[in-house]
């Protein structure tokens, strides 16, 4: 796939940030938004997405901590996305439509290039080798202090928790790798801060999608 061309129709839209930013709750209000736009959205996951995906996503968000090497991750996840990419993304796109995914690559960036020391330009590496330069068109990542997004995430109880039990230090480094990742790509990323509440944010999410997109949603 690596070398893929860019996209002629559809919208690509990631939303990105640490544990407990709020990305799962603003995917659902974007889509309703674009909903009343006509676009008919595609609403999609990282790890996960497509059948084939989702049993990845399970060896990545369950089990013990150190379960999995560093770069044995990274490529898990990228595998994962392999098949989300092809098997949901792409036709979607081709389609026309509008895809809003809760993470994709930056969390890979994040996660296993700053969180797990590969560093981000390997991570890089890997995924141009593999998806070209196939990225969002647009990528909101959400902000949150690491403390208070650990403990709304710990609220949920889902059993999805072998991240949100990583050490403090890993998830302070994965917060920086985002924010490095919005300082590098200021065409494509911008950060919201995820404190305030909840219908202050889908505000400033529906203002840059206005912005940068052109589609305003009520």
């Amino acid at each position: 796939m690596g070398g893929a061309g860019r996209r002629t129709i559809g919208k690509f839209l990631s939303l990105e940030g640490g544990e407990g930013a709020g990305k799962s709750t603003h995917v659902r209000m974007l889509a309703d938004a674009l909903e009343t736009t006509g676009l008919n959205p595609v609403v999609t996951r990282e790890p996960g997405g497509t059948p084939s995906a989702e049993i990845i996503r399970g060896l990545l968000v369950d089990g013990d901590v150190d379960r999995w090497q560093p770069m044995t991750e990274a490529l898990l996840h990228c595998a994962a996305r392999l098949e989300h990419v092809k098997n949901t993304i792409e036709p979607a796109l081709a389609e026309g439509r509008w895809v809003i995914t809760d993470r994709f690559a930056d969390s890979s960036v994040a996660y296993q290039g700053y969180g797990h020391d590969l560093g981000g330009a390997a991570i890089d590496r890997l995924h141009q080798m593999v998806f070209g330069d196939f990225q969002p068109d647009l990528t909101i990542i959400l902000d949150i202090p690491v403390d208070q997004g650990l403990a709304r995430a710990r609220r949920r109880q889902d059993g999805e928790d072998r991240y949100e039990r990583m050490g403090i230090e890993f998830h302070e480094l994965l917060r920086d790798g985002f924010l490095d990742i919005a300082r590098r790509n200021p065409k494509r990323c911008t950060v919201i801060d995820a404190t305030e509440d909840t219908d202050t944010v889908h505000k400033w999410i529906r203002t840059i999608v206005y912005n940068r997109l052109g589609v305003e949603l009520k």
